[in-house]
């Protein structure tokens, strides 16, 4: 990528799924930005629905790579950080926006690592009811909580790259 306008759209262009982390510590502190990162999104008429659920144990994130399809890359991360919504505090108890709203959390999440130096990546759990039940069953999460995704957390080794996603064709201006 070229020159950039300012800090933000540099992370934001720069984010990418990383899949390949090398063994330096990730630090509470760095996990607690990144979850205070998640709680700045947007939220519909600011219910913040989310929850969040911060995985250190090695033998949990190893389980959670062999469990869940396209995670393998969780056994290799320093932590996870499980996003979850509430779809009691969701506005007028609309299930959609609950999830609309912990995934905008995730985004923020995913675009903090980018900032941080740490990679990271999306690893659906949600509409996947074998994963949302695998993880709520590791996890002990209530039945009225939704886990929606695993991000890995680590520092990346360099093997991952910026995809460009720019495509002018889906860019509609003033009408279809």
């Amino acid at each position: 990528m070229s020159e950039y306008v300012n800090d933000t759209l540099k992370a934001i262009l720069n984010r990418k799924s990383v899949r390949h982390f090398s063994s330096q510590e990730v630090t509470k502190e760095q996990l607690n930005e990144l979850v205070k990162a998640g709680m700045a999104a947007p939220t519909t008429l600011n219910c913040q629905p989310w929850e969040f659920i911060v995985v250190t144990d090695k033998e949990m994130l190893s389980e959670f790579a062999y469990s869940l399809q396209f995670g393998k890359m969780i056994d290799n991360a320093k932590a996870a950080i499980v996003v979850c919504t509430d779809t009691q505090k969701a506005s007028e108890k609309h299930y959609d926006y609950a999830i609309i709203d912990a995934s905008l959390a995730s985004e923020n999440i995913l675009i903090a690592a980018e900032s941080m130096g740490l990679g990271a990546a999306w690893v659906a759990v949600h509409p996947k009811e074998v994963a949302v039940n695998y993880i709520r069953e590791k996890l002990n999460i209530p039945e009225t909580i939704i886990p929606l995704n695993v991000i890995p957390i680590g520092y990346p080794t360099g093997q991952d790259y910026v995809k460009d996603k720019y495509n002018a064709d889906v860019i509609h201006w003033e009408k279809w």
